[in-house]
């Protein structure tokens, strides 16, 4: 990269208009706490907020001169009478029918992101008093824009991960940690030029930081086609959730991905259901847990696959497989049971070795995602089909340990970008040839023959032993106290998920031992 790591997130998060991110992110949620007496309820009151921001960042945007990287249509964001100064010119009931007004008018507009944003959009906020705060008092005297980031999409992305945070809303299932996406791409390196996605992208983290990454290493060249490309096609989703689907598309927005008026960049639709249309340099995701289709689907058949199974990871590994242009790169996040089952799991962990280089596994410590107990890793390959003579197209896999003796949780000691620094180093350290990588106490390799040597071709690799013994530091309590809930809710999670199998009466023990239930797992940041 053309900046450091420590650059790249300062670039990030940088104050807009003397405003910190962490400011405007904690007057949002202290204003939530009123909507949530109101009776809305979490993804909703977001939901709320953000069609609001749109219109006020649509309006900053439009009394700014110049353009932002690409050609802006003349035409504002916004129609007028539609906009955010026809707000501010109402009071009491007046406002809200003309709110409800702007909702339906601008969901009218089929095939267009503006319109997909806007689609069936319903006003929530009945109380005129309160709709009139939050537009006049609270959203109204703040600058959301700025010249260089264009939106100031961050704020809004912090107020989805507090969401989030609010675990008996079951917000948390579409968040994975930013720090460890931010890791994640720094690996990858998006080129400009290369086309990216997520097949089950939910909010788009993946996508939005895929972008900043982009925008950070080649801003110079984002005038004219280059631009275009990035904002009209090069960075596409796919969510199964209309819902959510629409946040990732205000998200995108907000972060300055697309135009309203542009094509929507997320499809709606189910990505294990059909082989994919359309492939790409690179994919990023982190596939929900659980069994079958994630329609709900008992089981998902599809001819490109290697082996039919019921279990939703097996089948999105090999959907991205299949998604990948020749040389195309993936980095997906996978919980355990990925890595050791058995059955079409050892079939396509055999079949992925012999037709990709799999050169990196992450091992990634509990404690860092939204669900308790999350046992989980980030697993990088590149479609290379085999080598000459037929040989595997792996020569060896790297695994970087990155969960022993490594203690997180959500408050107390969260996760942050730093704590990764050393496994992109290790990552990048050969500067692209994977042989002459180095190694270190948590990173080495194990070759081609170790692997397929292993029964079941089994990935369930570690390179360091637990140092923790009694004249060891001890964790705090409370750390403790957590680790103990994990460890039981992951087996709670194992028991389910193997009654649920035996009630099924399959013969292919193919459930995810980290399937909570849903659709999406509590890793999700879809």
């Amino acid at each position: 990269m053309s900046t450091s790591t420590s650059n790249t997130q300062a670039s990030k998060t940088a104050p807009a208009a003397g405003e910190s991110t962490s400011t405007l992110v904690n007057r949002l949620w202290s204003y939530c706490e009123l909507l949530r007496h109101s009776g809305v309820s979490t993804l909703d009151y977001v939901e709320q907020l953000t069609y609001l921001l749109f219109l006020k960042m649509a309006d900053e945007r439009s009394r700014r001169s110049g353009r932002f990287r690409v050609n802006e249509p003349e035409v504002p964001l916004v129609p007028p009478g539609r906009d955010w100064a026809s707000l501010m010119t109402r009071s009491a009931e007046a406002l809200v029918d003309h709110y409800e007004f702007i909702l339906k008018d601008l969901g009218n507009r089929p095939g267009t992101m503006l319109g997909e944003v806007f689609t069936k959009a319903q006003n929530k906020i009945h109380e005129p008093a309160v709709l009139e705060r939050l537009i006049k008092d609270l959203i109204n005297p703040h600058r959301w824009t700025t010249e260089k980031q264009d939106l100031k999409g961050d704020a809004y992305e912090g107020l989805l991960q507090r969401g989030a945070e609010d675990r008996k809303t079951g917000a948390g299932q579409y968040f994975t940690p930013r720090p460890l996406i931010d890791a994640m791409v720094d690996c990858i390196q998006p080129q400009l030029g290369e086309t990216i996605t997520d097949p089950a992208c939910g909010t788009g983290g993946f996508l939005i930081a895929a972008h900043a990454n982009l925008v950070e290493r080649y801003e110079d060249k984002l005038y004219g086609d280059e631009g275009r490309k990035l904002q009209t096609g090069a960075i596409t989703g796919y969510e199964l959730v209309r819902e959510t689907a629409r946040l990732a598309l205000m998200n995108m927005l907000l972060h300055g991905i697309g135009t309203s008026e542009a094509k929507p960049l997320i499809t709606i639709k189910d990505s294990l259901a059909k082989p994919p249309q359309r492939f790409y340099d690179i994919v990023l995701a982190n596939p929900p847990f659980g069994v079958g289709s994630v329609t709900g689907e008992s089981y998902v058949s599809r001819t490109d696959f290697w082996a039919q199974t019921t279990n939703k990871q097996l089948n999105f590994v090999q959907h991205i497989y299949n998604l990948l242009k020749t040389n195309g790169r993936a980095a997906i996040v996978l919980p355990d049971n990925v890595l050791f089952e058995g059955g079409a799991g050892a079939e396509i962990r055999r079949r992925l070795l012999e037709t990709c280089d799999v050169h990196t596994l992450l091992r990634l410590p509990t404690g860092i995602f939204y669900a308790n107990g999350v046992k989980a890793n980030v697993l990088f390959f590149n479609k290379t089909g085999p080598r000459s003579g037929g040989r595997p197209a792996t020569k060896s896999l790297w695994v970087y340990d990155f969960r022993t003796d490594q203690r997180f949780t959500l408050k107390q000691r969260p996760l942050r970008r730093e704590h990764l620094d050393d496994f992109v180093q290790c990552f990048h350290s050969g500067g692209g040839d994977h042989f002459a990588r180095k190694e270190s106490d948590r990173f080495r390799p194990y070759s081609y023959d170790e692997l397929i040597a292993r029964d079941k071709v089994n990935l369930d690799l570690t390179v360091l032993q637990s140092k923790s013994s009694a004249s060891s530091t001890l964790a705090s309590p409370d750390v403790i106290a957590q680790e103990i809930v994990d460890d039981l809710e992951v087996a709670l999670a194992e028991f389910t998920a193997v009654a649920r199998a035996l009630k099924q009466g399959t013969s292919d023990s193919t459930v995810s031992s980290e399937d909570n239930g849903t659709d999406n797992s509590g890793i999700q940041e879809r």
